[in-house]
């Protein structure tokens, strides 16, 4: 019995991570993607390496390692791996929860500061990708500027009009800054990423006792035998 119950767990940790590993090539994939159209990193000022794509490519890349372990750590049930795997993911649902908590008591101060950082990107506008970057956002949101576009001052890129004006003046600038948009977006799907953040805690909540159980099974095992 002991034994059946150990190869069900097996084979039902291995096909959890086996679609753990796809999603998080899924998710590397999409930010290398993203990052071949746009560097909406260039948007932070203070930090320019963090974009969604290098975000999604790190995510990826860690979603991976980690499923990788817990697949060979359950197909050769090794209670190495399965450890490693286990605190893994209990070190990645710390971290999770701990962002979680900042940004709810620190969300104003986080809010203004990315804000205050937005409006600092705007002042280098000489620098290509820069410029490209808010031409891209710009475009793509339909907004202009951090809150509006007298966030530009005098200078005001044709980005901050619709595509098929050819004249692009003040009377026709689009009136929503990109923050706005981007936190407007947020609010009207905050049910729906916060549906999302705890499914997924609920899947690694899941994965670690699958882990858990199965170290636990091979560590009787291994003294069943010795004695």
């Amino acid at each position: 019995m002991a034994q059946g119950c150990l190869k069900s767990l097996k084979y039902l940790l291995f096909v959890f991570n086996l679609i753990f590993w796809i999603c998080g090539c899924v998710i590397m994939g999409l930010g290398i993607y993203l990052l071949t159209l746009n560097n909406f990193g260039a948007l932070l000022s203070s930090l320019p390496s963090l974009s969604i794509a290098n975000v999604m490519i790190v995510v990826g890349t860690v979603t991976m390692v980690v499923a990788f372990l817990g697949c060979m750590g359950a197909i050769k049930e090794n209670k190495c791996l399965l450890l490693s795997f286990f605190i893994l993911l209990l070190l990645i649902l710390l971290l999770e929860v701990t962002a979680a908590i900042m940004l709810f008591f620190y969300e104003n101060q986080i809010t203004k500061y990315i804000e205050n950082d937005m409006k600092l990107a705007l002042k280098p506008q000489n620098n290509t990708g820069v410029m490209e970057a808010w031409d891209g956002i710009q475009k793509q949101l339909h907004c202009c500027g951090v809150t509006n576009y007298t966030d530009w001052g005098d200078s005001v890129p044709k980005s901050c009009c619709p595509q098929d004006d050819k004249t692009c003046t003040s009377q026709n600038y689009f009136q929503k800054g990109c923050y706005v948009q981007v936190r407007s977006w947020f609010e009207a799907n905050f049910l729906i990423l916060g549906i999302a953040v705890i499914c997924v805690s609920v899947i690694q909540v899941l994965g670690m006792s699958f882990a858990m159980t199965m170290y636990c099974h091979i560590c009787n095992n291994y003294k069943s035998y010795d004695n």
